[in-house]
């Protein structure tokens, strides 16, 4: 069954954002994939999948999964580096906000990226049309414009076409692998995700480091007018909407 037609330039939006993340590549400046996993809730809840157990000593898990109290769930936000084949997960205790993705990217940079990357004047983000890092979000744009400002970083964005977030490396790089990782275990406190997404590896030399975010990341913050046109934001390819760049705001 057909649920929607496909945009009419999303073979070439794809072809846009793949070829230049291999000019990036190429010239060693760092791609990265980034996206929100789905929320997991924390606790002794069974899991889907198979894990190894004794034989006749089944693991115990509660026989439901509803909300009881405050409950605690956990978000994890991932940042895959297509030049090397790694990744960071900066796992949210909060909401799911434009503040939270580009404070993920921050702290991939710090712990990783400008180690591996020490030359980069340039970063190329590709990612979802929804979520928390979409193309209309302003929040997203104004903290990446924070970003920009505290590395240096010339910040490049190409988002995917509507519809087509399953093409996003990320999701078939590192989530996949994640979930199919612990798989069967019950995530029963925040220590046991991030050693499981740590722990998070593949036949191709895959790499992850997770971090815990006790950050609190408040819903509905609004950029007014003027903080949005103070964004240094140049709109560039044959979608504007998708495909940007954030330069450093100039100094005064």
């Amino acid at each position: 069954m057909q649920v929607g037609k496909s945009h009419p330039d999303r073979n070439a939006q794809f072809e846009y954002i793949n070829n230049k993340a291999s000019e990036f590549i190429a010239k060693n400046q760092p791609v990265i994939s980034v996206d929100t996993k789905k929320k997991e809730l924390i606790g002794n809840f069974a899991n889907k999948g198979r894990e190894y157990r004794p034989i006749k000593n089944p693991r115990l898990t509660f026989d439901h999964d509803f909300p009881v109290g405050e409950m605690l769930k956990v978000t994890p936000h991932g940042v895959y580096v297509q030049n090397d084949n790694t990744a960071f997960v900066n796992l949210g205790l909060s909401h799911d906000t434009g503040e939270f993705a580009v404070e993920s990217i921050s702290r991939w940079w710090e712990i990783v990226g400008k180690n591996s990357f020490p030359h980069a004047t340039k970063l190329f983000i590709n990612c979802d049309c929804g979520g928390s890092n979409n193309y209309r979000a302003r929040l997203w744009k104004k903290q990446l414009q924070e970003f920009a400002n505290r590395t240096g970083l010339e910040v490049h964005v190409s988002h995917f076409p509507p519809g087509t977030s399953k093409w996003n490396k990320i999701e078939h790089r590192l989530f996949c692998f994640i979930s199919k990782n612990w798989q069967g275990r019950p995530l029963i406190d925040v220590e046991t995700v991030i050693n499981l997404i740590a722990n998070t590896t593949t036949a191709k030399g895959l790499k992850v480091i997770c971090k815990r975010d006790d950050n609190f990341y408040p819903l509905s913050v609004k950029v007014s007018d003027k903080e949005f046109k103070a964004i240094n934001r140049t709109e560039i390819g044959f979608h504007g909407e998708w495909n940007y760049i954030i330069a450093p705001a100039p100094k005064v």
